[in-house]
C-alpha cells in the first residue's frame, strides 16, 4: 500500500529523526545505491535513454524491466516520472511495475521527477506547492523499493547567487525530511542553470546538511546557460562527494569505442576516488547510432574502463 504519511510528529524531531539515517543514509551512495559487493561498481539503465521509444509509443513503460534485461543484461533501472505522469497515485499500475521488475530480477533503483515545480521558487507559496507536489513521488518510489527520488535544484527570481542557494536549500530541506520518513534520499542532478555549477549545487548541499539528500552527478549537463559550459570534470569532483547515484552520460564514439565529449577512463576515475561503488546509469542521449546501440556501447565501455581500473 502506498503510504499516506502524517509529518505532525516528525516535524516536532525532525532533527532526531533524520540524525538517526545517518549512518545508513551517509553510507547511501554505497549502500543504498551499491550492486556487487565484488565489483568497482554496477551498471543500470536509465529510462530516459529509451526516451524516443517511449514517447512514441513503441515501448510501454511497463516492460522497462523487462527490456532492461532481456536487451541489455542489465538488473537495475532509473525510472522516468514522465513515461507513467498520471500514476503516481496509482496502486495497481505501481503494483504492475513492481512485480514486473520483480519477475525480471531487476531491482529499482530511483525515480527521475520533473515537471513538479521549483523546488527554490522565490515565493513561498509556490516552494512549498513545489514540495508537496514530489510527496506522490517520494510516496511511489517507496513503494517500489527504490533508494532514491532524483529531482531539479530550479530557483526562479533575480536573486544573487547565494540567495538562491537559500530558496533552493530551502525546498531541499523540506522535501528530504519529508523523504526521511520513507527511509529515501532525495538526489539533486546537475540539470541546468545554476545547478549545472558544480560549486553552486554543492555548496547547497552544505547548507540543506541532511544525510538523504545529495546529489546525482551527471557526466554532461553543465550547460550553465548563455552558452557557457562548466568543467564537466571540476564540477563531478565537486558533487561526488554527496553522491547517491550518478549517470553516465554519451552522445556519440570514436571508433574505439570511447565516448567523444567524456573521457571515461578519467570519468571515472573521479567517481572511483570518491569512495563510491554503487550503479552508475547509462543514459545515452546520442543521434549518431539509435538508442539500442548506443546504450550497448555506453555499457562496454563502462565495462571495459571498470576491467582496466580493477
Amino acid at each position: 500500500m502506498i503510504k499516506n504519511i502524517n509529518r505532525r510528529e516528525f516535524v516536532k524531531q525532525s532533527s532526531l529523526a533524520v540524525g538517526a539515517m545517518g549512518a545508513a543514509v551517509s553510507v547511501g551512495c554505497q549502500s543504498l545505491a551499491g550492486g556487487s559487493s565484488d565489483s568497482l561498481y554496477d551498471i543500470s539503465l536509465a529510462q530516459w535513454s529509451l526516451n524516443r521509444q517511449f514517447f512514441g509509443g513503441k515501448l510501454n513503460a511497463l516492460d522497462f524491466a523487462k527490456v532492461t534485461k532481456e536487451d541489455f543484461g542489465l538488473n537495475a533501472i532509473e525510472y522516468v516520472n514522465q513515461f507513467f505522469k498520471d500514476k503516481a497515485n496509482d496502486e495497481a499500475y505501481l503494483g504492475q511495475l513492481k512485480s514486473r521488475a520483480a519477475d525480471h530480477g531487476v531491482k529499482s533503483l530511483l525515480i527521475m521527477v520533473d515537471g513538479e515545480g521549483s523546488l527554490g521558487h522565490g515565493d513561498t507559496a509556490e516552494r512549498n506547492k513545489a514540495v508537496q507536489n514530489h510527496h506522490k513521488w517520494a510516496n511511489a518510489a517507496e513503494f517500489l523499493g527504490c533508494h532514491s527520488i532524483r529531482v531539479n535544484a530550479a530557483t526562479t527570481g533575480n536573486g544573487s547567487f547565494k540567495e538562491k542557494q537559500k530558496l533552493a536549500a530551502d525546498g531541499l530541506r523540506s522535501l528530504s525530511e519529508y523523504g526521511a520518513e520513507l527511509g529515501l534520499n532525495v538526489i539533486v542532478e546537475n540539470h541546468g542553470g545554476l545547478s549545472s555549477n558544480g560549486a553552486w549545487l554543492a555548496g547547497v548541499m552544505k547548507i540543506v546538511n541532511l544525510s538523504n539528500c545529495g546529489t546525482l552527478p551527471d557526466f554532461g549537463n553543465f550547460n550553465v546557460g548563455d552558452g557557457k559550459w562548466y568543467d564537466r570534470y571540476q564540477g563531478v569532483t565537486e558533487l561526488m562527494p554527496f553522491a547517491k547515484a550518478v549517470s553516465a552520460k554519451s552522445h556519440e564514439f570514436d571508433e574505439n569505442g570511447d565516448e567523444v565529449r567524456t573521457d571515461y577512463r578519467r570519468m571515472m576515475g573521479i567517481v572511483l576516488a570518491a569512495g563510491y561503488h554503487g550503479y552508475v546509469g547509462i543514459e545515452y542521449e546520442g543521434s549518431k547510432v539509435d538508442a539500442y546501440t548506443g546504450i550497448r556501447k555506453t555499457k562496454q565501455l563502462l565495462e571495459t574502463v571498470r576491467d582496466e581500473l580493477s
